[in-house]
């Protein structure tokens, strides 16, 4: 039973992640300043390759767990949010809106973390390097939303 539903918890985070094809980050993204600090490119395919297997775990394990309910409800809100930032910062270009739904990917796997830390200690710590890399991530965002003032106030075209 946990590699079947490790394997559907897989299927949600790589579904998440297949965002980042269909909005990859294109000239506009390499065009903006950023960080000295920014991790380079190869680094975000293994990071989330690595966090997905681990979120995946995570979920499997507190699915077979008793009083399970609040844990999978905040899995399912954290995935979703993390689907939600790519379309918004590289689909519509809006680095400020993309801030706003990284705090709440923040808030929602902090959730997480402590709900699933309640039904099995091993999913809460696999849960602790995606705050880890959420948190850099929104740095990043928010260092590129600093750095990078009129395109942060821009609103993408209707037709972009």
């Amino acid at each position: 039973m946990f590699w079947l539903l490790f394997g559907i918890f897989l299927l949600a985070c790589f579904a998440a992640g297949a965002t980042g094809g269909l909005f990859p980050p294109g000239p506009w993204y390499r065009n903006l300043n950023k960080p000295s600090w920014t991790p380079p490119d190869w680094v975000f395919p293994v990071t989330w390759t690595t966090l997905y297997l681990c979120m995946s775990a995570a979920g499997a394990r507190a699915a077979v767990s008793p009083d399970n309910a609040v844990a999978m409800a905040l899995w399912s809100l954290q995935i979703a949010l993390n689907g939600l930032w790519t379309p918004v910062f590289f689909g519509l270009k809006r680095i400020k809106l993309g801030m706003f739904v990284l705090a709440a990917l923040w808030l929602s796997v902090a959730a997480t973390i402590y709900a699933l830390l309640q039904v099995d200690l091993i999913a809460g710590l696999l849960f602790l390097p995606y705050l880890v890399w959420v948190t850099i991530a929104g740095a990043l965002n928010l260092s590129v939303w600093r750095l990078n003032p009129d395109e942060a106030n821009k609103r993408a075209p209707a037709n972009s």
